[in-house]
């Protein structure tokens, strides 16, 4: 081990599973054409100790407005979502879907928001609406999901779920030093990621796409996400006038189908 590795790991933070929970949730409206959807959720916007998918992100506020104004493409759809954080693109498309799966590495905050929407006191939620843990890439949780969903899935959601990646980049060199083996771990899951997507869309074949809302935080990551599509035997076509700035940052609306 050289002088700049003693250096690191005598800087480095041993952190458990607390550091990035914070069940601070508190009851939000949000409101996206006509659909009006009250969820638990976290306000903060910084996210030093929130990166489990406790926020609403850019990208979920951007593929939201798009489906809200889409609304039509949802109606009587089986539909899977991936990183759904708090569920806010779930509970959206509940209101016009027929199915829909939420999936998340941590269902804590998931659970509850369906709870909140299914509700006897919300006639809103018309779809059969569960959550599931999915780690990309684990065979076990896929297999368990299509043993329940053997048909497929008509479409699968994705916004943002490539955030903690971009953000780990972007820390300063001393937090990101605490984050090193983080960093590494998550960069490696988003081959994962497509391990997953190509999986779901080869149980439908040419019938089923992948919609996702990409805000670009990193040029690494922008290569490095359609590199994956390509190898994955995946071709990635933005959908026209879907480009535009969230939260200072510029994003697009993608659909995703099998080459």
């Amino acid at each position: 081990m050289n002088r700049e590795e003693k250096e690191e790991e005598e800087e480095m933070v041993c952190l458990d599973e607390s550091f990035f929970i914070n069940d601070n949730y508190q009851l939000t409206t949000f409101t996206f054409g006509s659909q009006v959807i009250e969820l638990l959720c976290l306000h903060s916007s910084s996210t030093d100790f929130d990166l489990t998918g406790q926020l609403v992100w850019p990208g979920a506020m951007l593929l939201n407005d798009y489906l809200a104004k889409n609304a039509e493409m949802l109606r009587g759809c089986s539909i899977i979502e991936l990183g759904s954080g708090v569920g806010v693109t779930g509970i959206l498309c509940s209101r016009f879907c027929r199915q829909l799966l939420l999936t998340d590495h941590n269902d804590e905050i998931l659970k509850k928001n369906i709870e909140l929407c299914v509700s006897s006191e919300n006639p809103n939620c018309c779809a059969e609406l569960a959550a599931k843990k999915l780690e990309w890439g684990n065979s076990d949780h896929i297999d368990q999901i299509l043993q329940r969903y053997s048909g497929g899935f008509d479409l699968i959601l994705g916004a943002d779920i490539y955030i903690l990646i971009a953000f780990l980049l972007s820390f300063s060199r001393k937090i990101a030093i605490c984050f090193k083996k983080l960093a590494c771990s998550t960069q490696s899951s988003i081959p994962f990621l497509f391990d997953t997507v190509e999986h779901l869309l080869h149980v439908r074949g040419g019938q089923c796409k992948f919609i996702l809302a990409y805000i670009s935080r990193a040029k690494t990551i922008d290569s490095l996400i359609m590199k994956l599509a390509a190898e994955h035997g995946m071709r990635m076509v933005e959908v026209t006038g879907t480009r535009s700035v969230v939260a200072n940052l510029e994003g697009v609306i993608f659909e995703v189908t099998l080459q």
